[in-house]
């Protein structure tokens, strides 16, 4: 395959038209893609920060096979690739001058965009110690019994327990956002339900979100329980409803990501029925910005 088969865009809704069957004929995969190009046509380019959005993909003889995006002030998040598309994409970008600080992906294609990418530019690559894992739902299980207590959809006028719970999901996993109402709407929690679960007495004490359907899946993001509260499966009932709910709002497909290095958060996501699609990795290129 040549460089040129892969044709570039900033124009989310000329990419969409061109690789949207492509990206729905695999969702789970392509979570990443559909959703941000999803906010980028909902929110437009300039809630992204200064400069233009960059839409990839690869077509041959009319059918797309891979696909990319980069946000301003982003790495590169890439489709499933083949060793052979990922070096026809790094010679492309190092062709254009187009600088990549970093990539997400499945881990087989961060590998091998990692060394097309050094054999072209010359420039070595630097794993990040985040991992990842990609679930998606086979048949839900929930718990039983549940937890004592019951779950509750937060609802336009709760913005401040989002805030403050999304804030608390930020500082655990190292996100370095600042939530407040001028940030908010921006931010990639803002398009999200999220769902508390509450002890008997009223006590909020975990929470999951889930982001709106899209190519008809729906991805659980976020999950979190207060460390001095968790072992007492409030996670895994909240997750439980808020998969529920996600098969309710009309989702044939659910997925989730989980830290591999947690067998807890693993071990309590197959519990409910979610089974390993992917592995998932990035990589920063020191000389990329």
């Amino acid at each position: 395959m040549r460089p040129d088969d892969w044709h570039l865009t900033d124009d989310v809704d000329e990419f969409l038209a061109r690789a949207g069957d492509f990206l729905r004929s695999r969702p789970g995969r392509h979570v990443m893609q559909l959703t941000w190009a999803e906010r980028v046509r909902k929110r437009g380019a300039h809630a992204f920060g200064p400069g233009s959005p960059v839409f990839g993909a690869l077509e041959r003889a009319g059918k797309v096979e891979a696909t990319f995006y980069r946000l301003p002030s982003r790495g590169y998040g890439l489709s499933p690739l083949t060793p052979e598309q990922a070096d026809s994409l790094a010679a492309r970008l190092a062709a254009l001058g187009h600088p990549v600080p970093s990539v997400s992906a499945d881990q087989g294609t961060v590998t091998a965009f990692a060394e097309a990418w050094q054999r072209h530019t010359g420039v070595t690559p630097r794993p990040r110690d985040i991992r990842l894992r990609l679930y998606r739902l086979g048949t839900l299980t929930p718990p039983e019994p549940p937890p004592a207590g019951r779950s509750r959809v937060l609802g336009e006028g709760d913005l401040d327990e989002a805030m403050f719970w999304c804030g608390e999901f930020a500082k655990a996993v190292g996100e370095d956002v600042t939530l407040d109402a001028g940030t908010w709407a921006e931010s990639r929690f803002a398009d999200k339900r999220y769902t508390l679960w509450e002890t008997p007495d009223g006590t909020a004490v975990s929470v999951a979100g889930m982001n709106p359907l899209i190519g008809g899946q729906i991805q659980v993001d976020i999950v979190y329980t207060p460390a001095d509260v968790r072992g007492r499966g409030y996670a895994a009932a909240v997750t439980a409803e808020v998969s529920r709910a996600a098969l309710a709002a009309g989702a044939t497909d659910v997925v989730l990501f989980a830290d591999r290095s947690n067998p807890t958060s693993n071990a309590l996501y197959q519990r409910l029925g979610y089974r390993t699609l992917d592995d998932w990795g990035s990589c920063d290129f020191p000389d990329g910005d």
